[in-house]
């Protein structure tokens, strides 16, 4: 178990990819962006480790993120693979009209109520 700081433990580590979507066109960025998830989800349920994905979609500040989980301790191989399929799966949404603001994050996770 990793400890940040005193009192402030975590046994997951997980990688944000995310990015806003314009509701025009019946919100279509958003569907794509979907489909673009669907085409790499396999791809990153073969990751060494691999715990869950979890998708939000905010509809009024119109987020998409895709947040992959896995053990603290398989977490830095992944992150030497350079997160595969990180690079396909931001370049899908690069190129999808409607889709700005492609960011990726990494950060601790740990439950702290059942």
């Amino acid at each position: 178990m990793g400890t940040i700081a005193e009192g402030v433990e975590f046994d997951t580590v997980a990688r944000e990819w995310r990015c806003k979507w314009s509701p025009d066109n019946d919100k279509k960025a958003l569907v794509e962006a979907q489909k673009a998830l669907k085409e790499v989800i396999g791809d990153i349920q073969k990751v060494d480790g691999f715990k869950k994905t979890d998708r939000v979609v905010c509809g009024g500040c119109m987020d998409f993120k895709v947040i992959t989980s896995l053990p603290a301790e398989k977490f830095g191989a992944w992150e030497e693979a350079k997160f595969a399929p990180e690079e396909t799966f931001l370049a899908k949404l690069k190129a999808i009209d409607g889709i700005s603001v492609v960011e990726t994050q990494t950060y601790t996770l740990m439950p702290v109520a059942p």
